[in-house]
């Protein structure tokens, strides 16, 4: 990406994208204090909300809801369209910026299917009892919690919503809504007493709420559909490691090369394992081992040819080992040079559409770096700059701050982040005594050499300690 696109997409946000955000701000703040309560200027914002759909069709619906509410009448199915409305305000968002990188980008994008029936949010109906058993526990919860107010919530509240959890995790469809609960709860916790706190991230609980009120309806959308079968040549851009104290996945950005001449298009597919919160650094690799095709493809910068694999609607490639084997080396500058430019993506699926989700690969080369007094990375190039997600970097790779300041070209995710667009670098390209080097984040997946890596690998290594002591305790 040369100046002169960057600056297309740092110039500016998009037209309407600061009135949705006021629009959400408003309900935002309802929720805050508790739509249980509404004073003049908070019916205000409800009445904001409805009107910045009226010419969706959800206009209608969400127009009655507001009315039910503002008259104390607080059902779930009121709430869950406003809900509908706050996403659906935050997925305009996330088009109008994807549209904005696109057109930086000259990136084409597949349309999203139209849906064959219309979405249970928009309509009442009797849940179905099979199952609404552990949904409608999580309904009535976020009810109650959207009735109090993030400031109402207390720890009995709190203890209720953690009771939620293992009912949800027994359903399939309840599995996302109980790791979203889980971790919303967990956020309350942290910031409790809610009702004292001088800071509430009331934009991101927002986000939360509105999810897990979709979520918690019986026809919530996660079954999806069965996908596409692809075979072809998938060459890798780079990894993004997400870490949790319970969980760590490795999610690989790629092209794929189909086979019969079709377009390339842009994927994603990743693997995960549980963890505990001792394991950290390097050895958050030993995890993911039973995948050694994509770890070794990622350490040693091969092309990975797959067979009939699933590709799903939004470009999740869903990994099998037994479909994969290693094919000839691909550096990643050259396929990012060659192929992202025009590159076939695909469009989100509808409930993932929020411009927090927004990770887009993009080829940044030939920039200048700055680095301010609190480490912040900044990349110029032909008059444009943007800012570096270096606090994004993982542990388990060879990737610093300071390896991403001396670089001259970079892999990165795109990210609308604090309301601007920043870049997570993948990987990077430095020149140093006329020698260019090339680092990435999964370059320690197949293990780790020189004296830092090393020391990492030690300090962390509990993942040898945990398997002999489970060893033990099963021969017991």
């Amino acid at each position: 990406m040369r100046g002169v696109q960057l600056a297309g997409l740092t110039g500016g946000t998009p037209a309407g994208v600061d009135a949705a955000y006021g629009v959400v701000a408003g309900f935002d703040d309802a929720l805050l204090q508790g739509l249980g309560r509404l004073d003049s200027a908070r019916t205000s914002a409800l009445a904001d909300l409805a009107g910045a759909v009226a010419a969706t069709p959800l206009g209608p619906r969400v127009a009655e809801a507001v009315e039910k509410i503002t008259a104390g009448s607080l059902g779930d199915g009121s709430l869950a369209l406003l809900a509908g409305a706050r996403s659906a305000l935050m997925g305009a968002v996330h088009d109008a910026l994807l549209a904005q990188l696109d057109s930086a980008q000259g990136r084409e994008r597949r349309p999203w299917p139209a849906p064959a029936v219309a979405s249970s949010v928009a309509a009442e109906g009797t849940p179905s009892p099979s199952a609404d058993g552990p949904l409608a526990g999580a309904r009535s919860w976020l009810t109650e919690a959207a009735i109090t107010g993030w400031r109402g919530v207390d720890g009995d509240a709190l203890a209720a919503g953690r009771q939620l959890v293992p009912g949800l995790l027994a359903i399939a469809s309840g599995r996302r809504l109980a790791v979203l609960l889980d971790g919303l709860v967990a956020e309350l916790h942290a910031v409790s007493p809610i009702a004292t706190a001088d800071r509430v991230p009331v934009r991101r609980w927002g986000d939360l709420w509105s999810r897990a009120m979709l979520l918690a309806r019986p026809d919530n959308g996660t079954a999806g559909t069965t996908g596409e079968r692809v075979s072809g040549r998938l060459l890798i851009l780079g990894v993004d490691v997400h870490e949790h104290p319970t969980a760590v996945q490795a999610q690989v950005h790629a092209v794929l090369e189909p086979g019969g001449g079709a377009p390339s298009r842009l994927v994603r597919t990743a693997v995960a394992a549980a963890k505990v919160d001792t394991i950290v650094g390097p050895t958050l690799w030993q995890l993911l081992r039973d995948y050694p095709v994509l770890l070794a493809a990622l350490a040693s910068g091969v092309g990975i040819e797959v067979t009939d694999l699933v590709l799903r609607p939004g470009g999740d490639l869903l990994w099998q080992e037994g479909g994969s084997r290693p094919d000839a080396p691909a550096d990643p500058f050259a396929v990012a040079g060659v192929q992202l430019d025009g590159v076939l993506a695909d469009a989100a699926p509808p409930l993932h559409r929020h411009p927090a989700a927004i990770a887009e690969p993009v080829l940044l080369e030939d920039y200048t770096t700055s680095t301010d007094p609190e480490g912040t990375v900044t990349f110029h190039v032909d008059g444009a700059a943007i800012g570096v997600t270096v606090d994004r970097l993982p542990t388990c790779g060879p990737l610093t701050p300071e390896l991403v300041a001396a670089s001259c070209a970079c892999i990165g995710l795109l990210r609308w982040d604090a309301d601007r667009w920043l870049v997570q670098p993948l990987a990077i390209r430095a020149t140093s005594k006329r020698k260019s080097t090339v680092v990435q984040t999964g370059d320690w997946a197949m293990g780790t050499d020189g004296p830092r890596a090393a020391k990492m690998a030690k300090a962390g290594d509990a993942v040898s300690v945990l398997r002999e002591r489970a060893g033990r305790l099963l021969r017991r």
